[in-house]
């Protein structure tokens, strides 16, 4: 029997639970909720991993990339992807939609596309760092920057993982390394614009990996 972890059973269950609220109250398919009453399964603990610095040099070694040279490859492609998610905190996404009209380097300002877009009307802007605005440079020009696909950039980026024997990393790993290192320069506020995230909760209990001991070393 396929096992599937309890935030998959509550993705599917949110989006079915939209689909039959729809069905009842705008299209009047059914008088009653068919999930009412269900008991969801308790949330996944967040995780804590952490992207360390030799890890990134490992990956960027393994894939032939160095910092400020154009990428010649998919491969080396994977890694600039993997260090402007580190200094952005951007998705996969929202890194591969980057592109000449959506990139302001004079302000260090991105515009990405996001998942409540059809309400806000208008894409969501990133500030960048300088750190960002360095890497970005060098394919500024492009339309889009970066040309591998979002499926070619996950298979590449976990068979470098794996063949470097890095335990329990993900691409996605990059987007709570950036926002825990930003959360030392800015307030709350200003990392949950910088994120996009609506709520605070989420931020904290999701992206804020620092540890106590890490605290503990700075106060």
């Amino acid at each position: 029997m396929h096992q599937v972890t309890p935030a998959s059973v509550q993705r599917d269950l949110n989006w079915l639970r939209a689909a039959l609220r729809l069905a009842r109250d705008e299209w009047r398919w059914t008088e009653r909720d068919p999930l009412r009453g269900m008991k969801l399964p308790g949330e996944n603990p967040p995780r804590t991993r952490r992207v360390s610095p030799a890890e990134v040099r490992a990956i960027c070694r393994a894939l032939h990339y160095r910092t400020g040279h154009v990428p010649q490859s998919k491969t080396q492609e994977v890694a600039l992807a993997f260090l402007v998610a580190l200094r952005t905190g951007m998705r996969a996404g929202e890194v591969l939609a980057l592109g000449a009209n959506t990139l302001d380097l004079r302000r260090r300002v991105a515009r990405v596309p996001h998942k409540m877009q059809y309400l806000t009307g208008k894409p969501r802007e990133v500030p960048l760092t300088r750190a960002a605005v360095r890497l970005l440079t060098t394919v500024a020009h492009r339309d889009p920057c970066l040309q591998i696909s979002s499926a070619s950039l996950d298979a590449l980026f976990r068979k470098t993982r794996d063949r470097l024997g890095i335990h329990d990393l993900h691409f996605h790993d990059s987007r709570a390394e950036a926002l825990t290192r930003l959360a030392r320069k800015v307030n709350v506020l200003t990392l949950a614009r910088v994120s996009g995230h609506a709520d605070l909760k989420m931020l904290s209990r999701v992206y804020y990996r620092e540890t106590a001991e890490d605290i503990a070393a700075r106060i």
